[in-house]
């Protein structure tokens, strides 16, 4: 029997516009009131995640999991927190830096980058924060002189260069950074503590939970690691062939209510 279902967002329960359907809502209310817990998975910060937290009502005590499983809350409280060395960060920046790329900071409720132009203007319409901006230099200063860094770095960029920047980051830093895409035009870097599928796990033993009880749902390559930790691997319909070969169940689009056909079909 099935007792959580983790959800990715974006992709995943919202459709295109970012909205979450109605039926879809009703559903979940409907899961939670028998005890079933849903809980939100995201690359999104906090700030960006609790809106829809709040529309869909899901229990105030649900863990919420941000950042691509690198900061998790609970009642907005921390209960893990995972960053990248400034170190990293500065190194990471330069050797973006020879690409045409657009590069945001995340820590926790904050965000940050070298300069504002479309592609953070695109995010900022999800993010109730202000984006700070200044160069790496000043921003790593900052950080250090409040003991503080980010808990994840994305890259922005056309989807042909996204594939360049993955291949480079990744000769430069396999097995010490998860680097993978969300969409893409978008390269998530986080610390390798940090990734949906640890998240999963980690939020699942707080509540008892083995991976047999777990249903876990996505879209994209950062959702990969989760899908194979469930018990129940869902892709959606919209997800790259490659990761629907990976599931153990493909449910339809999320534009056409694929989240809740498949919690239909699982908890009938």
């Amino acid at each position: 029997m099935y007792k959580a279902v983790f959800l990715d967002m974006d992709g995943t329960l919202l459709k295109s516009d970012h909205s979450v359907s109605e039926p879809t809502i009703a559903m979940i209310r409907d899961l939670t009131a028998k005890g079933v817990s849903v809980i939100l998975v995201s690359a999104r910060p906090l700030n960006a995640v609790l809106p829809t937290f709040q529309h869909i009502g899901l229990p105030a005590q649900t863990p919420v999991i941000t950042l691509n499983g690198s900061y998790i809350v609970e009642r907005e409280q921390p209960v893990f927190d995972v960053r990248i060395d400034l170190a990293t960060t500065a190194r990471v920046t330069e050797l973006v830096r020879p690409f045409k790329a657009t590069i945001a900071f995340y820590l926790q409720r904050e965000w940050y980058a070298e300069v504002s132009d479309a592609w953070t203007a695109h995010e900022q319409r999800i993010m109730d924060v202000p984006l700070g901006i200044a160069p790496i230099g000043e921003l790593i200063q900052g950080w250090k002189n409040r003991n503080v860094a980010p808990n994840k770095m994305m890259v922005m960029s056309e989807a042909a260069n996204i594939t360049g920047i993955q291949q480079h980051l990744r000769s430069m830093y396999d097995g010490q950074l998860n680097i993978y895409p969300s969409k893409a035009t978008y390269l998530e870097v986080m610390d390798t503590r940090g990734s949906k599928a640890k998240a999963v796990r980690f939020v699942g033993e707080r509540l008892g939970l083995k991976p047999a009880e777990i249903i876990a749902m996505g879209d994209n390559y950062n959702d990969v690691e989760m899908i194979r930790y469930a018990g129940m691997g869902v892709a959606m319909g919209n997800a790259p062939d490659d990761i629907q070969e990976i599931a153990d169940f493909v449910t339809d689009t999320n534009n056409n209510d694929g989240v809740r056909k498949a919690m239909e079909k699982f908890f009938s």
